[in-house]
């Protein structure tokens, strides 16, 4: 992840020089900044390039960012953005309708029409996850786009809630993925994003259906990482949970390679694993580990560690040269499959 930031520039020049970075960087602004601020103005954000998808994460002190007609008559690279904020307040307007921003919710934005935003209107610093990509590549029809720029899509529920956790692990783990997993983000994080925006519509049939099923794909698998902990989470509960058939769950794993109880299980290893390798938990009891992520058989764990890895828990604990100890499993991404032809319960 690059950074820029205004820390090595002279106070005076600050605010120009990161009007320079953000038309750069994004499109053409016209920035402004209270006297009093500008005077000790700062800025850092890092910045993330996913295939056709930006992601930058920015950390400023209050500030006023106008998208005019001029502006844009003199470049449109016809792109949206979307804004998550991390942290702060924030304040968007455009086409008469403004959002006012808490931790969590977020916001689309459309560069070829004026808007103006607020960063952290109430004077602290605020914290920023802004991604832009190419208008073509949202698929929902221009005029449903246009009643929902500038409307705040809260954080606390629904799909709101999935999209904004994502976003919010995306922007903390932005300098983590290796070239594969970066090349897999750009879709998986417009599908989200594009079943939020249209639960926001309300014009979920507008969705194609690939992008549909990918989204809830992605819930699914927010909700077991959430109840891995839970020894009865099962198909049954998966489903209840989305409101589909245990079959249609089956299916929708098969499509993937995968099964629903093997992909619980390694998620459930994994998590033992991480925390069988952490030396803050050296003192804890193995099976008081297993127990945690979901194992209510302390053999049943033991020999599907020794399966998945080759050791047991114990012998694993105890080799600190072990270069399994070293692997980073992604909260985003899994590329963990099960074998083929294995059957072996959650």
């Amino acid at each position: 992840m690059d950074v820029i930031s205004t820390a090595e520039v002279p106070a005076r020049e600050r605010f120009a020089f990161w009007r320079e970075v953000s038309s750069k960087l994004w499109v053409p602004y016209d920035l402004r900044c209270a006297p009093d601020v500008e005077s000790h103005f700062q800025a850092r954000v890092g910045i993330g390039e996913f295939g056709p998808v930006q992601a930058t994460v920015l950390t400023t002190t209050p500030h006023i960012v106008q998208r005019t007609e001029r502006l844009i008559r003199q470049t449109d690279p016809e792109v949206f953005k979307v804004g998550c904020l991390i942290r702060g307040g924030g304040i968007m307007e455009q086409d008469g309708r403004q959002a006012g921003l808490c931790a969590g919710d977020l916001v689309l934005f459309d560069t070829s029409r004026p808007f103006r935003g607020w960063h952290s209107p109430g004077g602290s610093a605020s914290r920023l996850l802004l991604l832009q990509f190419p208008r073509s590549l949202l698929p929902l029809p221009a005029g449903d786009v246009r009643r929902l720029s500038g409307i705040p899509i809260r954080g606390g529920k629904g799909l709101g809630a999935l999209a904004s956790r994502f976003l919010l692990e995306l922007a903390r783990r932005m300098d983590e993925f290796d070239p594969a997993e970066a090349a897999r983000l750009p879709m998986l994080t417009l599908d989200v994003l594009t079943a939020a925006l249209a639960s926001g519509l309300d014009a979920e049939s507008s969705v194609p259906p690939h992008t549909a099923r990918r989204a809830l794909m992605a819930r699914i698998h927010a909700f077991i990482r959430d109840n891995l902990g839970d020894p009865d989470l099962s198909p049954a509960t998966i489903a209840a949970a989305h409101h589909i058939s245990p079959r249609y769950l089956h299916k929708l794993f098969q499509a993937e390679e995968r099964t629903v109880a093997g992909w619980i299980r390694e998620r459930r290893l994994a998590g033992c694993r991480r925390d069988l390798a952490d030396p803050r938990l050296a003192t804890q009891p193995i099976n008081v580990i297993a127990a945690r992520w979901g194992f209510s058989s302390a053999s049943h764990f033991s020999h599907a560690f020794r399966g998945a890895y080759g050791f047991s828990p114990r012998q694993f604990r105890r080799s600190p040269n072990d270069g399994a100890r070293g692997h980073n499993s992604c909260a985003l991404i899994d590329n963990d499959k099960p074998r083929r032809g294995e059957h072996s319960r959650s």
